[in-house]
């Protein structure tokens, strides 16, 4: 569809037949040679006096207003309305942060046909899974031992992410346990983002012990930028040192910013955890629209200038044409 981006304009289009029919004729006082017997001359030459301008030819009258209302038009600017081009944007972003600890190599888990596996390759069979159904969000990967990581950055690219979570290993970030740095990681991170919901999902199964920065402090910075963390433990609370899995700290993290917390004890129990998330954090995207205009204020405008063009052509011609028409009558 067509439209114009300043109907108003037209307005105006009456604008001539006001002063054509208002203002005065435009005069110009010119020196002349007077004579008592003007009107046998004109006998005498078979020509008589006539009124000059456009209020004596119809034509070039037309012409004028057909010119100016072409302008107008072209002033208006017309513009061709094409189909709207819509593109899809992710309103969240979710940061995963998943233990890579020497703990993470304990064979407590199962696969699907039943065989032992490390808690680390159930995480990562999990994960994998999650990442799939999440095609909508911006998602990134943090890893965090004796320190916190980025393995890869907010990102729309899942197969990349895939690839990245697959070359984590055990222990490549030390073999101790740093929860807040892992928090603190995310949330400068997430501060990068212009995305209005910003979520943490930290996978761990142990206790806090190498942090420049404690569980509790990291977790009241999240709220107060209000970014939820989502907490899940996989350890065993009755083990002793690293090893033994702090819930109470986890269950705190997630209540102080708004998140929940949850125990997996097994590679099923894990599953649901994720299902449960996907819950929680629903699909959301904006829809962004544009629609593109072509102008075709030229059109109009190029019609103004070629009658123009043509009146003028012909106006110079007809004289000559009149010259070679005498020459040949002659």
């Amino acid at each position: 569809m067509w439209q114009l981006d300043y109907p108003w304009l037209l307005l105006l289009l009456p604008l001539p037949w006001f002063g054509y029919r208002y203002l005065p004729d435009y005069r110009e006082a010119r020196s002349a040679v007077r004579v008592p017997f003007f009107a046998a001359m004109s006998r005498a030459v078979g020509e008589a006096p006539s009124q000059a301008g456009t209020r004596s030819n119809r034509w070039q009258l037309l012409l004028n207003l057909l010119v100016w209302g072409l302008l107008l038009l072209a002033a208006a600017r017309p513009v061709y309305v094409e189909k709207p081009i819509e593109r899809q944007q992710p309103v969240r972003d979710l940061m995963l942060a998943i233990d890579l600890s020497q703990s993470m190599e304990t064979t407590d888990f199962t696969d699907a046909s039943g065989q032992k596996i490390n808690r680390l390759v159930a995480v990562k069979d999990v994960v994998h899974g999650f990442i799939d159904k999440r095609k909508e969000d911006r998602l990134g990967l943090i890893v965090f031992g004796s320190g916190a990581y980025p393995q890869a950055p907010l990102t729309l690219d899942h197969a990349s992410l895939s690839l990245l979570l697959d070359d984590t290993g055990i222990g490549m970030a030390g073999p101790n346990t740093a929860i807040g740095d892992a928090i603190g990681l995310s949330l400068k991170l997430l501060d990068k983002a212009d995305e209005p919901e910003k979520v943490v999902i930290l996978l761990t199964d142990g206790n806090d012990t190498s942090s420049a920065i404690t569980p509790d402090h990291a977790a009241q910075m999240a709220a107060a930028k209000g970014v939820v963390i989502h907490t899940i433990g996989i350890g065993d609370p009755a083990a002793e040192g690293e090893s033994r899995v702090n819930l109470q700290s986890l269950q705190q993290i997630a209540e102080a910013t708004g998140g929940k917390f949850f125990r997996a004890e097994d590679r099923n129990a894990l599953n649901q955890v994720y299902d449960t998330l996907d819950t929680l954090t629903p699909h959301q995207v904006k829809t962004l629209s544009h629609q593109p205009k072509k102008d075709l204020f030229w059109w109009p405008l190029g019609a103004a200038i070629v009658l123009l063009a043509l009146y003028h052509l012909f106006a110079w011609l007809r004289p000559q044409l009149s010259n070679v028409r005498q020459r040949q009558e002659a």
